[in-house]
């Protein structure tokens, strides 16, 4: 079974909207809101605006603090976005077809910003209290970590299952001799 070109191009077109609202977000952030002077927006109780720099890769996972460093970063989040776009490009599904454009086009924003910047804009916190279940985090990782649950949950929950074959009677095998 090939992949269907209507969902390659689905997947083209959502991970171009990815990345592209994920820059006017954080332009917004940057430019109009002037977040980085102004530190904190409050929106809601639980969510707020407020400005970081994340110069690491998630989770602290791989630090960035000299050129070199954060060169090596780019070049290793480049590495996993185009093996992500060619599992999308190979992907037969539709719906891991737009799960990976979804991780596609978030990891396209953060190599941007990494290449822009240094590192990436952050801007959402969500906390209840003081409790804060997620760093401060971005549209594109939102979007990443959305991709990769569909695709966790669709290959642990709709595995394909496998033809049942009934046992072969004696009458079958005498035929086929």
């Amino acid at each position: 079974m090939n992949p269907n070109p209507k969902f390659r191009l689905q997947g083209i077109m959502l991970a171009s909207l990815v990345f592209i609202a994920d820059q006017i977000v954080k332009y917004a952030m940057l430019g109009p809101l002037q977040l980085k002077s102004r530190g904190v927006i409050h929106i809601v109780s639980f969510f707020d605006l407020q400005y970081a720099e994340k110069s690491a890769a998630p989770m602290s996972f791989l630090t960035a603090d000299s050129d070199a460093e954060r060169w090596a970063l780019v070049a290793l989040t480049s590495v996993i976005a185009a093996a992500v776009a060619v599992w999308m490009w190979r992907e037969k599904l539709r719906g891991d077809i737009l799960a990976l454009s979804l991780v596609l086009g978030g990891a396209l924003g953060n190599i941007v910003d990494r290449v822009r910047y240094g590192y990436v804009v952050d801007y959402a916190d969500l906390h209840f209290g003081d409790f804060r279940p997620f760093y401060i985090f971005n549209l594109a990782d939102a979007c990443i970590t959305i991709g990769v649950l569909i695709l966790l949950a669709r290959a642990f929950l709709m595995r394909e299952k496998e033809p049942v074959q009934e046992p072969a009677s004696s009458a079958d095998i005498v035929e086929r001799t």
